[in-house]
């Protein structure tokens, strides 16, 4: 009988990368301010837009539940949405006036909220021609999640390019799809969306499998 690694690859079938759950390490790592460590002089963080961005500016808020309804104070959040005419930026440059991909976490001060300084997204293309509504795609890391979870959040004021998005619209249930648009707030005079993500039970935010 032939050990594994002496058969061809052509007749081994490749099996999925293993997984393993973020724990609380991933904060020393990639949340140095959330884990209470000095910050690094270029830092990938929760500002992805500066003043001077072109676009809307905006704040984007939220909170962490788990299924028992409490707070998870120490879940870690990536960021990546296109700019405002809708473009994706490959390249990252903490010189630029604005990069489409930036981190949070929930912490155990401030109410323990995530939060974002960005601009607001643009309508992205779309290979059905009917472009997708403004969004920010948000992936959740935590303890006690094995495999990193996918989801989005729409706009409030966006309802009728929600309406029409091909994305969006393939959740069946108008309630489901409530759980990813977030709420507009005015603050100080600046405008912030608030979108509290929820793992399990009554009202858990819709999850993409992608």
């Amino acid at each position: 009988m032939k050990q594994p690694n002496t058969q061809p690859a052509s007749e081994l079938m490749l099996r999925e990368t293993a997984s393993q759950t973020a724990g609380p390490y991933v904060h020393i790592g990639l949340a140095l301010a959330a884990a209470g460590n000095p910050t690094r002089d270029e830092e990938i963080w929760n500002e992805m837009a500066r003043p001077e961005a072109e676009g809307e500016p905006i704040e984007v808020v939220g909170t962490v539940v788990d299924g028992n309804g409490d707070l998870v104070r120490d879940a870690f959040l990536e960021a990546w949405q296109a700019d405002a005419k809708g473009e994706y930026q490959r390249e990252y440059d903490l010189k630029k006036p604005f990069n489409g991909f930036g981190r949070t976490a929930t912490t155990f001060d401030h109410g323990s909220e995530w939060s974002l300084k960005t601009i607001k997204p643009g309508p992205v293309a779309h290979a059905s021609g009917q472009p997708q509504a403004p969004h920010i795609n948000l992936t959740l890391f935590a303890r006690g999640i094995n495999i990193h979870l996918q989801t989005r959040l729409y706009f409030e004021d966006e309802a009728e390019a929600n309406a029409q998005c091909p994305v969006l619209s393939r959740i069946e249930s108008p309630a489901r799809r409530q759980t990813l648009i977030a709420k507009r707030e005015e603050v100080e005079g600046k405008v912030r969306y608030r979108l509290d993500i929820r793992l399990q039970g009554e009202g858990e935010t819709v999850f993409f499998d992608f």
